[in-house]
Parts: C-alpha cells; sequence; structure tokens
C-alpha cells in the first residue's frame, strides 16, 4: 500500500480519481475509513488524497509527545512527496485543528478550506457541557477491546436516529476497527496534541475561502464553535446539518457530500476558477 517517508516517519495514504488536489485529514483516533462515505463521491472530480495521521491506521505511531505544528509538517512533506504544490484542504475535528494551523503557516498551499465538526480551541470556543462530558469521558475511554470502544465512541458521535436505523453500518465500522486498531498510546499521544492549542488570535489572517460544516447535535464539539469559526474566518460560510452528530460525514453524508462539492467546484467570481 502506498507510503511515504516524511518528517521522521512513515505516513500511509491512498489517492483516487483524478483533477485538483483535494486533502482530507481525519480526526482523532481515525484513519482513512473516516472519508469512507466522501471518497466516491469526490473522486468523481478530484485528485483525492486520504492518509492516516501519525497514531493512526497504518501509519507509524511513534510513542513520544506530538503537537499540531509536528501533525503539519507531516501533511506538509506527505503532499510535497506526491507532488502537490496546491491542494483544497479539508479537515475533521483534530485534523480541522491540523488544517487550520496548515493554512497559516503555508498559505500558499491551501485552495479552498474545509473545517468539519471542529473548533478554535480557544477562549471563544465552547466546550461540552457537564452533563455531556460525563457520559462522554466514559465513552470515549480506551480500553484495549476495539469493539466495545468503538461502539461507545460511536453510539457519542453519530446522531441517535442514525443510529437506531444503521445499526449494520456501525458494525462494519466495528470491523474495520478491530482489523486496524489504534494503540492506546498512540490515541493519548493525538489527544496530548489537542490540548492547549489553539490560532484564535490568528484566524482573522486566513484568506483561503472557507467552509464550515457542523452537525446540530454534536456532543464532542458543540455547534457554537462552528459559528464562531465563522465569525473569526473573513468570509466563511457556515453550513449547519440538522439531526446530525459529531460524525456528520456519516450520519448526514448526502447532504454534507453536497453541502461540499458545491462549495469547491462552485466558481469564484471574478477568477474564472
Amino acid at each position: 500500500m502506498p507510503r511515504v517517508e516524511v518528517n521522521g516517519i512513515g505516513i500511509h495514504y491512498e489517492e483516487h480519481g483524478s483533477g485538483p488536489p483535494l486533502v482530507m485529514i481525519g480526526g482523532l483516533g481515525a484513519d482513512t475509513y473516516l472519508w469512507s462515505k466522501q471518497v466516491p463521491a469526490f473522486a468523481e472530480r478530484f485528485r483525492v488524497v486520504v492518509f492516516d495521521n501519525r497514531g493512526s491506521g497504518e501509519s507509524d505511531k511513534p510513542d513520544k509527545p506530538y503537537s499540531i505544528p509536528m501533525m503539519v509538517d507531516d501533511t506538509f512533506g506527505l503532499m510535497r512527496a506526491i507532488g502537490i504544490e496546491r491542494a483544497h484542504v479539508m479537515g475533521a475535528s483534530l485534523g480541522g485543528l491540523i488544517a487550520q494551523e496548515l493554512v497559516l503557516t503555508h498559505p500558499e498551499m491551501v485552495d479552498r478550506l474545509v473545517l468539519v465538526c471542529t473548533t478554535s480551541n480557544g477562549p471563544r470556543s465552547t466546550r461540552p457541557s457537564l452533563w455531556s462530558l460525563i457520559p462522554m469521558v466514559f465513552a470515549l475511554r480506551r480500553t484495549g477491546d476495539p469493539a466495545a470502544d468503538t461502539r461507545r465512541a460511536f453510539s457519542i458521535f453519530a446522531h441517535p436516529t442514525w443510529l437506531k436505523e444503521n445499526p449494520g453500518e456501525v458494525e462494519e465500522y466495528v470491523a474495520w476497527r478491530v482489523a486496524h486498531p489504534q494503540p492506546r498510546s498512540a490515541f493519548k499521544r493525538q489527544r496530548g496534541a489537542i490540548r492547549g492549542f489553539h490560532r484564535e488570535d490568528r484566524l482573522g489572517t486566513i484568506t483561503a475561502p472557507t467552509l464550515i460544516v457542523h452537525g446540530d447535535s454534536d456532543r464532542i464539539a458543540p455547534v457554537a464553535n462552528a459559528r464562531v469559526l465563522g465569525e473569526l474566518i473573513p468570509g466563511a460560510k457556515v453550513v449547519i446539518l440538522e439531526e446530525s452528530g459529531h460524525a456528520c460525514s456519516f450520519d448526514q453524508r448526502d447532504r454534507f457530500n453536497q453541502a461540499v462539492l458545491e462549495f469547491l467546484t462552485v466558481t469564484r467570481e471574478g477568477s474564472g476558477r
């Protein structure tokens, strides 16, 4: 399977389709499966690149501190290694923080930016309420049993209606995670990269056209975070998906895909692009 050595580690990646590059960055604990409901639709129009962040999937999992800038260097190195000088960039949750830092440190590499179910992570961000946080801590803990851990996590990630109507898809994802487990140490290293990191005071300098997509029932990153990002990033468009949780690319995939495709393919006024 495709793999490149960048920033001192091996990164697993996949490419699908052809056209303008679209680089998709996953969230905490996620691997390429996160985007399985998007790749077929997006690959019809784009050269889609999905990859496993350090600590996830088939990429290396060094047991040492991770940081968002470090993971940006991973993404930058991957893009350079496979010949991408500029791309649309989409990041979900943790991947949204990586995407924010990427566009701030390498603005020349980002054409359009899509931030999914993420946050500024700064003083203006909204944390889960105490009543939400208690069951969330229980649901997101890692015990070493990937099947049980995944089922608990998805009970928090996805909207209850979708969970009730799609038990088979949940089990498909459980089977994937059993076959592709993430070590507890790697999960903790990824989670540690989030703590204390933000560039909230610099988001106003982003010039890339930006779309923010969020589920209205997100229990991990409450929907108020989408509105804050929309206020902080000049000209950003905010799309709130109803009956959708943190896994909005799963539980409202059709509306999610439509919103992203419309944003990425619309011609910029006066630019011819």
